[in-house]
């Protein structure tokens, strides 16, 4: 195991900064997920933590040791591509044998960390198929094998699920936090799947425009935003523009355009008159008859009803604005055009700044 280390690194194509001094720091056997959309930066950071690609500025070190100038194969990581890059000439045992038989291990040894890392993917019994033999699932462990057989103290996926069905990707997930766990393996895995970061990451690091706009853990990124961006990226919300006409220690009241005065929770200074938005998560919205004394309440009119399976997707008007409510009891759903209130805790309304305030 050895963390990692990105202090004021930055990369550009011609004039395009891909990446603005941006610090990471990845503790030793942690799980960090560089997550964002196309474009942010997210593959260019995890290629120079790789070596394929150099800073033009800044530092990275892996187990305290500087890598300016140290080639891949020589930076103790194993990759997982997207693409997997199976050599489609080799069959299974020697797609994870190659790596080995590039460092000279000796060939007894090859045979055993072979069969050591497909027992791990359980896939014992395949080496001799080649890839096209295989199926997509089968084809993702045979590239997580062959990164982990060389043991490295560092593992690195780029968008390692993208080419699976949705199935296979939750079952996938779990496979890689269970191998890491077991492994305790430093890891740094790339995706703009936020659900694939939730579900495996121990902090997520929220890229735009080359920058990381946050980093927390899954439950720090889903319920305390501090970005607009981070926001309106993960999961979804209601989102209510107005100032902050009041504000209480960590609690500020916020005249909301269309819905008066809102009671939220603020993370980060937002004084008197400052331009925010008040964001509640959907299932964070309790869609009643009447009002019973909550601490945000709106008058609204039922548009539609989605029906997805765990949840009802409840969407609604509330003046000239349009809210969503997560509805898990839907056997009394209240059908188009009901009128209804729309209440909500403090606690799970949270001040976030707009872009240009």
């Amino acid at each position: 195991m050895a963390a990692v280390d990105l202090r004021d690194v930055s990369k550009a194509y011609g004039t395009h900064a891909a990446v603005r001094r941006l610090s990471l720091h990845v503790a030793s056997g942690e799980r960090v997920a560089l997550l964002g959309p196309s474009g942010c930066g997210k593959t260019t950071t995890l290629n120079m933590i790789a070596g394929f690609l150099e800073p033009d500025a800044g530092a990275i070190s892996i187990g305290e040791q500087p890598m300016a100038g140290v080639p891949p194969h020589r930076r103790d990581t194993g990759m997982v591509f997207q693409s997997y890059a199976l050599f489609p000439h080799l069959d299974v045992h020697d797609n994870l044998a190659f790596g080995l038989v590039m460092r000279r291990t000796p060939k007894q040894e090859i045979h055993a960390r072979v069969r050591e890392a497909l027992a791990l993917v359980r896939l014992e019994g395949l080496q001799r198929r080649h890839p096209k033999e295989l199926s997509g699932g089968q084809q993702q462990r045979v590239a997580l094998a062959r990164a982990l057989v060389i043991r490295p103290a560092v593992l690195l996926l780029d968008e390692p699920l993208s080419n699976l069905d949705a199935k296979l990707r939750h079952e996938m997930r779990l496979e890689i936090v269970e191998i890491q766990q077991r492994l305790g393996i430093t890891t740094v895995f790339v995706t703009h799947d936020q659900d694939e970061a939730l579900a495996i990451a121990d902090r997520v690091a929220v890229m735009n425009a080359g920058v990381i706009e946050q980093i927390d853990t899954p439950a720090g990124i889903y319920h305390r935003p501090q970005t607009e961006f981070v926001a309106r990226f993960i999961g979804e919300g209601n989102f209510m523009p107005g100032r902050v006409a009041e504000v209480d220690g960590e609690r500020a009241v916020v005249e909301a355009e269309g819905a008066g005065r809102l009671v939220a929770l603020r993370d980060r200074a937002a004084p008197v008159g400052t331009r925010v938005l008040a964001m509640v998560r959907p299932e964070r919205v309790r869609v009643v008859r009447a009002p019973d004394g909550g601490d945000n309440s709106l008058p609204a009119t039922v548009r539609a009803l989605s029906f997805l399976g765990a949840v009802t997707r409840c969407q609604l008007a509330a003046g000239d604005r349009v809210l969503t409510a997560a509805l898990h009891d839907t056997v009394d759903a209240p059908g188009p055009g009901t009128e209804v209130w729309l209440e909500w805790n403090a606690a799970d309304c949270r001040v976030v700044l707009e872009r240009d305030a």
